[in-house]
């Protein structure tokens, strides 16, 4: 199994489920993460990445962490100082359509979305809300184009387009698909060389469909030609993820180990879970298990079941762990707090 891991952590875009994953895999594995200096939850997010932003390296003995996970915004040669040559770097993508949706409602307070009172509105005219120097406007505009480094009010040009698709290409080895979840486990499986158990999931992160609203076909185009850099990267690596299977794997062996999968994920389900599925945020009877709650999105989270033995709990809790939680009990485990 391969243990020195990139992830660029996109926004949006299932990130937090796979982060999860990282994090037992990373625990189980006894590897050490690239944490934020003091053990926040973003890198210095929206600053390009730099080795500095890791707590524990230092130039003059640079050190070497397995996993690089946490939300940032992505710069190779800093990159490059943290992780060891031969890490794996992979990403995540999200139909831009979606994503700006989701965004919208997550980041409601972001000052490009703060005074429109709809999607609607502000695309009816971005640049009555837009302020392209504002310190939170990516979350507005081609996100993902702004997590890969690039500028995300850069010209569409074809060359342009194309340069930053070679750029991406000789960075990650892999890029997932939000939409296509399991597949991506798969791929990603492979790519590792993990088994199984290492890429099974609960959805983290993920909101209440009560907020979630479909999106009218003249919306859709809008928000298309908004984010068109993002469209453009989003079709790029749609196209090449379906190669890669093709190519790596084969449909018919992809949908048995989907199936493998799924088939797994739900005995432990039925394993761990009250219930089988998440829940509201009020439901969620053990607080060390509430996600945060952000913007005007309702995010959901999991009860386990009640009577199990320690190590199925221990086993049942990381996989419905949130984010912000699990991050800091490995961050107090890899940075012991020192007694006086």
């Amino acid at each position: 199994p391969k243990t020195d891991v990139v992830f660029l952590k996109v926004h949006k875009s299932a990130s937090s489920t796979v982060m999860n994953i990282l994090f037992r895999f990373g625990e189980t594995h006894n590897l050490t993460f690239a944490f934020p200096v003091g053990g926040g939850n973003q890198l210095f997010y929206p600053r390009h990445f730099l080795a500095r932003f890791v707590q524990g390296f230092s130039p003059r003995r640079p050190r070497r962490f397995n996993i690089l996970c946490h939300h940032m915004r992505f710069l190779q040669p800093e990159v490059q100082k943290v992780v060891s040559r031969s890490a794996v770097y992979f990403s995540i993508l999200r139909n831009p359509v979606q994503l700006m949706e989701s965004s919208f409602v997550y980041y409601k307070g972001a000052s490009a979305f703060s005074r429109a009172h709809s999607l609607e509105e502000f695309l009816r005219h971005p640049y009555l809300y837009y302020n392209p120097a504002s310190k939170d406007s990516h979350y507005a505009r081609n996100l993902m184009t702004f997590d890969f480094g690039f500028n995300p009010n850069g010209e569409v040009s074809a060359k342009r387009v194309q340069l930053m698709l070679e750029a991406i290409e000789a960075s990650f080895d892999l890029l997932l698909i939000s939409e296509y979840f399991d597949e991506s486990m798969v791929l990603l499986k492979e790519m590792l060389c993990w088994d199984l158990d290492s890429v099974i999931y609960f959805p983290l992160n993920s909101r209440d469909s009560s907020t979630k609203s479909p999106l009218p076909d003249t919306i859709v185009e809008k928000i298309k030609n908004w984010n068109r850099l993002d469209w453009e990267i989003y079709t790029h690596f749609n196209r090449t993820f379906w190669e890669r299977i093709d190519r790596d794997i084969g449909r018919e062996r992809m949908q048995q180990e989907v199936k493998a999968l799924r088939a797994r994920q739900a005995e432990l389900a039925r394993t761990c879970l009250q219930g089988r599925g998440s829940v509201a945020p009020k439901d969620i009877k053990d607080s060390s298990l509430r996600p945060l709650q952000h913007g005007n999105a309702k995010i959901l989270g999991y009860n386990l079941k009640q009577g199990l033995d320690a190590e199925t709990e221990r086993m049942c809790r990381r996989l419905v762990t949130p984010e912000l939680q699990y991050s800091s009990a490995l961050y107090k485990r890899q940075f012991p707090p020192k007694h006086p």
